[in-house]
C-alpha cells in the first residue's frame, strides 16, 4: 500500500479453527494479515496517530519501548510510509554503547534503524520518566517538535483505531478474546462490541492492576481480564509455551506469536477444556500480529536451550 493510513481495507478474514466435543466453535480473526510490516493491532493504533500528525503538520513522531518491541518495528515502517521521521527512545542505554553490534543481532531494532528510524537508548531509570511532563520537554529541546506517541501507542486515537477490528458481521459471536498489553486494544473492542456478547483480555503481564487501566477507556461492562496464562509475565516464556505454538502451525498453518497472541490461544484452549465457556458458545479470537519479534525470541530461547519457535 503507497500509504496504509488511507487505505480502503477489506475485512479480514475469520479462519474458523475448530469446533470442541463441547460443541464451542473457535475462529481467529486473521488481524496479522493486515499489512506486511504494521500489522495487526499496531496498524489499528497508528492509523489515527499518523493522520493526526499529519493534520498537525509535524515532521517527526517520538515513541517509546523496548529492545524487542512490536510497536517501535511498527512505528518505524508507519513512519517510513507515511514519510514522517521517526524517533525511538529505547530502553537500555547498554544497547548504544556498540550500534553495530546491536543491530546485528537485534532484528527489531535493525528493521527500525532500515526504516530510517532514529534511535537513542537511555537508562532504565530515565526511561521510568517517559510520562514525564520535564522529561518529554528535554526531549523536545533535543529532537525539535515531534508528534508523541507513548509507550505501546495507546492513547484515544488508538483506542478509536482498534474500535474498527471487530464488523457488523462479527456480532453473532458470544465471546470476543483478545490479549492486553497497554489495555487500549481490548478497550476499543469493548467500546465496539454488542451487548450480548462477553470480551475477555488474555493479559500478557504479570499482576492484577489492568482492569483498572481499560476501566478508564470503556463505557461498558460486559468485560473482564484474565489472568492466569502470562507465564510468569511479559515476554515470559517457557517450553510448554513454544511447544503449543509450535503444534498449533504444524495443525493450522498459522503462526504465534510467544509474547501476546501464542498465551491467548493457549488460555483459551484450556479454559475450553476446563468447561469455562457454556456449551456450543461462539468465540472469536484476535490476532494481534506481533510475528515480527520472533527472530529475537528466537535468539534467546536459543541461549537458554530451550525449544524454538518454528517459523
Amino acid at each position: 500500500m503507497a500509504n496504509f493510513i488511507n487505505a480502503e481495507m477489506d475485512a479480514v478474514p475469520n479462519q474458523f479453527i475448530k469446533t470442541f466435543d463441547n460443541g464451542v466453535s473457535l475462529y481467529l480473526k486473521r488481524e496479522d494479515l493486515l499489512h506486511p510490516e504494521v500489522s495487526g493491532n499496531k496498524f489499528r493504533k497508528l492509523k489515527y496517530n499518523i493522520a493526526e500528525a499529519k493534520k498537525q503538520k509535524k515532521q517527526a513522531i517520538l515513541t517509546f519501548g523496548g529492545a524487542f518491541s512490536n510497536h517501535i518495528a511498527a512505528t518505524a515502517a508507519a513512519g517510513k510510509i507515511a514519510k514522517l521521521k521517526t524517533i525511538g527512545i529505547i530502553r537500555g542505554e547498554e544497547l548504544g554503547i556498540n550500534l553495530p553490534k546491536t543491530l546485528k543481532f537485534n532484528p527489531t531494532l535493525n528493521f527500525a534503524n532500515s526504516c530510517g528510524m532514529e534511535l537513542k537508548f537511555i537508562s532504565r531509570e530515565d526511561y521510568k520518566l517517559k510520562e514525564n511532563p520535564g522529561f518529554i520537554q528535554d526531549l523536545r529541546a533535543g529532537s525539535g517538535d515531534f508528534y508523541l506517541l507513548p509507550e505501546g501507542g495507546a492513547n484515544a486515537l488508538a483506542i478509536k483505531g482498534c474500535g474498527e477490528i471487530l464488523t457488523p458481521a462479527d456480532k453473532n459471536f458470544d465471546y470476543i478474546c483478545t490479549s492486553v498489553g497497554t489495555g487500549g486494544t481490548v478497550a476499543g473492542i469493548i467500546n465496539s462490541s454488542v451487548n450480548h456478547q462477553q470480551v475477555l483480555g488474555f493479559s500478557a503481564l504479570k499482576g492484577e492492576f489492568l482492569a483498572s487501566e481499560v476501566k478508564k477507556n470503556v463505557n461498558k461492562e460486559n468485560w473482564k481480564i484474565i489472568t492466569n496464562y502470562h507465564f510468569g509475565g511479559y515476554a515470559k516464556v517457557n517450553a510448554e509455551l513454544i511447544h503449543f505454538i509450535n503444534h498449533f502451525k504444524a495443525e493450522y498453518d498459522i503462526l504465534l506469536d510467544p509474547v501476546y497472541t501464542g498465551k491467548l490461544i493457549f488460555g483459551i484452549f484450556a479454559m475450553i477444556k476446563n468447561g469455562a465457556f457454556p456449551t456450543n458458545s461462539q468465540i472469536l479470537a484476535v490476532h494481534t500480529g506481533g510475528l515480527q519479534g520472533i527472530p529475537g525470541m528466537n535468539r534467546r530461547l536459543k541461549n537458554k536451550n530451550l525449544p524454538l519457535i518454528d517459523v
